[in-house]
Formats: C-alpha cells, sequence, structure tokens
C-alpha cells in the first residue's frame, strides 16, 4: 500500500491506514516507537509501562513524607 507523505509544522506526517493500525493495536493517542532498520522506518506500538503506582510508593522512606503545607486562606472560588 502506498501513502502520501504530508508536511506537518515543521515535521512531516504519514497516515497509518486504518486495518494496519488495527492490526498492530495503534489508536489515537496510542504511543509508538520509530526506528530507522537498513534504510527503512519502522514503526511499532510502545509497550505498555510496566511503572505501576504500588511499587513507587513502596519505595517511600519516612523521612520523606511531610505533612500538610499551609497556603492561606482560599480566595475566589475555591472550594475546601
Amino acid at each position: 500500500m502506498e501513502t502520501k507523505i504530508q508536511r506537518w509544522g515543521n515535521s512531516l506526517a504519514v497516515r497509518i491506514p486504518g486495518p494496519f493500525a488495527r492490526e498492530i493495536h495503534l489508536g489515537e493517542g496510542s504511543r509508538a516507537s520509530i526506528v530507522l532498520r537498513n534504510g527503512s522506518l519502522v514503526v511499532r506500538p510502545s509497550k505498555a509501562s510496566s511503572v505501576k503506582l504500588e511499587r513507587l510508593l513502596a519505595k517511600v522512606k519516612p523521612d520523606q513524607l511531610y505533612g500538610e503545607i499551609g497556603t492561606g486562606r482560599a480566595v475566589g472560588r475555591e472550594a475546601w
């Protein structure tokens, strides 16, 4: 399948045909990696991040925990 390269700001963009995107599970907002391989441009979906909030929080030490910080009284329409 051929496609047309188009300008997108100061960069160039290529449209990924729907059937190709569905086959490799790419959708709007998906992250992808682009690499050059033997003179070809290769686009692959990025792997989901293996970082989990629970694992990050487990690394927090007691001396890294702080109490509330006062910022003064509410001004405007803040809801407290």
